[in-house]
């Protein structure tokens, strides 16, 4: 059976998240389109809280979550079959709007691969090229229709460029990380109230946490030594889940792990300080108020060319928006237990330094709000069904042919 592409009212939006925060995105997207629309289908491919919204995955997410300039290497294959998949996929449905979401390694191809089917896309999530590769910018034109963006110094910087692009918000403000419940996190596991509960966020993608668990451990053993109340507490991603309790199993202290958005948030408002990876994990604990120290490492030749194209002075989101180091970046070499260990206490027992963060967490997030005060979902919502009704439908595919005879150009 051909299948062509939808009536206007009810169209098909084919959407794509490669991680879990781009599946959070992307569910959060699916429940403002579905408010205005419950018409509305979605087909593509994302997680667990977007298959919640009704999305029937092609494939797993968890195939598309690797990052890395050398960790990438080994998964080409693998990778190179599930874009062919998705492009099929495409050509076979011809919805009426094409959405990724963030995970340029791979939506990027995908954009480029459909770009001859004449439907209309829309990426959400700048790629960070005005951190590094700037030049890459010049590769953009004709990957879509709409840039949605998170940052508001990006509109201005890919709008220079002469790409169609939209400040809509950072979806961090919808989180509820600030929502948390302390007493009910130390009621749920047991732990004696007023614990110092140390936050340890690795990362979310599975060739992440790996580099980071086994420094974390040896930290906490160091901390052992004149700290012996506190409590790691790590939230993960399901994805990574399993992954996080292997590694952790000989720990000198057991980790809490949680997997639960709203225990998250009441392991935030527990928390007194936190260890992160770089990104929006930064953004996460800003809004809870956790005084945090970020840290991150990767493959020392991913490391080397990394640090030969990156062109902001900061690493950390919070750092990078408020213009000046206010968490400290412990990146690489300094990825060490006894420097970390450091760190820890002094968010812990620098009460000075914990409000100076606090008040300058503040400010960032203040200047996250999205045009007119309104939700960043429902901004990119409004932006998505804006171009779905002033873009003429995709041609479909004549039904003498058989699904997926089209090829992108």
């Amino acid at each position: 059976m051909v299948v062509t592409a939808s009536s206007p009212s009810a169209p098909l939006i084919w959407i794509l998240a490669g991680e879990a925060s781009g599946d959070v995105l992307g569910a959060r997207l699916m429940q403002a389109l579905l408010a205005r629309n419950p018409a509305i289908r979605f087909a593509g491919v994302g997680g667990v809280r977007m298959q919640e919204q009704g999305l029937h995955s092609l494939f797993p997410m968890r195939d598309l979550a690797v990052m890395g300039l050398v960790e990438i290497l080994p998964r080409l294959r693998a990778l190179s079959a599930r874009l062919n998949e998705a492009v099929q996929d495409i050509e076979a449905r011809r919805p009426d709007l094409v959405v990724t979401i963030d995970s340029p390694g791979f939506a990027l191809r995908l954009l480029r691969r459909i770009a001859g089917l004449g439907i209309p896309r829309v990426h959400y999530v700048a790629p960070q090229v005005w951190a590094w590769r700037q030049k890459r910018v010049k590769e953009f034109p004709g990957l879509w229709e709409e840039l949605l963006c998170l940052l508001p110094f990006e509109e201005e910087f890919f709008s220079r460029h002469g790409l169609l692009t939209k400040f809509v918000g950072h979806p961090v403000l919808q989180s509820g990380a600030q929502d948390g419940n302390a007493a009910r996190f130390y009621q749920t596991h047991g732990l004696k109230e007023g614990a110092r509960v140390l936050i340890l966020m690795p990362g979310s993608r599975r060739s992440e946490a790996p580099r980071l668990l086994p420094v974390f451990g040896k930290m906490l053993a160091l901390l052992q030594r004149d700290m012996p109340d506190v409590v790691p507490v790590i939230p993960v991603s399901p994805v990574v889940a399993a992954t996080v309790a292997r590694e952790t199993a000989r720990w000198p202290v057991r980790p809490v792990i949680v997997t639960e958005i709203q225990d998250k948030h009441d392991a935030f408002a527990a928390a007194g300080a936190a260890l992160t990876k770089s990104g929006t994990s930064t953004l996460e604990l800003a809004l809870a108020g956790v005084p945090m120290a970020v840290t991150y490492r990767v493959n020392p030749l991913t490391a080397f060319m990394a640090r030969r194209l990156i062109r902001v002075p900061h690493v950390a989101m919070v750092n990078l928006l408020a213009g000046r180091a206010i968490v400290p970046e412990l990146l690489q070499e300094q990825c060490q237990p006894a420097v970390l260990a450091g760190a820890v206490r002094d968010l812990f027992e620098n009460p000075e330094m914990a409000a100076g963060q606090k008040a300058a967490f503040r400010t960032v997030l203040e200047g996250l709000r999205g045009p007119g005060g309104m939700l960043p979902a429902d901004a990119a919502a409004e932006a998505v069904l804006h171009l779905l009704a002033n873009t003429a439908p995709a041609a479909q595919v004549p039904q003498s042919a058989p699904a997926g005879a089209e090829k992108a150009g």
